[in-house]
């Protein structure tokens, strides 16, 4: 963690955490992984998450996207399998978390997301795009989701957040 975030402790970040548990929030914090770690670290980043008093509502698991310019960019690239495995150590440890994939997708072939869902996967981030990363286009995702005979199932949001985040398409 010290090595890629500089501005914040980890400590500061799991304070962060409870400080949203308390306000009645639910808690979304995954991490991203291909970034250097070694096994033992996405190990122990998902043991942190499921350690909380209460598993986050959402446990998004990212794969790096490098961008040219960035300090991480030229990274050895994660096995696909190692990804799929992180994936089905999270499904473990919190049963009743949405285990989502989440950026670093167009990167990944349907094999690798089909083997996700088949480790635990429940939930993806839908959408051509993310906050900062371009994601598979909803056609393909329906397409990939017929293909695996996995259905969509609708999410229903609440009207506060549908009138200040949208409807989310």
């Amino acid at each position: 963690y010290g090595n890629v975030i500089t501005t914040r402790t980890f400590q500061d970040r799991l304070d962060t955490l409870q400080h949203v548990r308390d306000a009645g929030i639910n808690v979304c914090s995954g991490g991203i992984l291909g970034m250097g770690e070694t096994g033992t670290d996405r190990a122990r980043m998902l043991q942190e998450l499921a350690n909380l008093p209460q598993h986050p509502e959402s446990v998004p698991i990212n794969m790096l996207v490098q961008i040219e310019g960035t300090p991480l960019h030229g990274n050895d690239r994660l096995d696909p399998l190692e990804f799929v495995r992180s994936i089905a150590v999270a499904r473990i440890l919190m049963p009743k978390s949405y285990v989502r994939l989440s950026a670093g997708r167009t990167d990944m072939s349907d094999e690798t997301q089909a083997l996700c869902f088949l480790a635990g996967a429940n939930s993806i981030f839908y959408g051509e795009r993310l906050l900062t990363t371009d994601n598979p286009g909803a056609d393909h995702d329906r397409a990939l989701f017929d293909r695996l005979g996995i259905n969509m199932q609708a999410v229903e949001l609440e009207a506060d957040h549908a009138a200040c985040c949208g409807s989310g398409g």
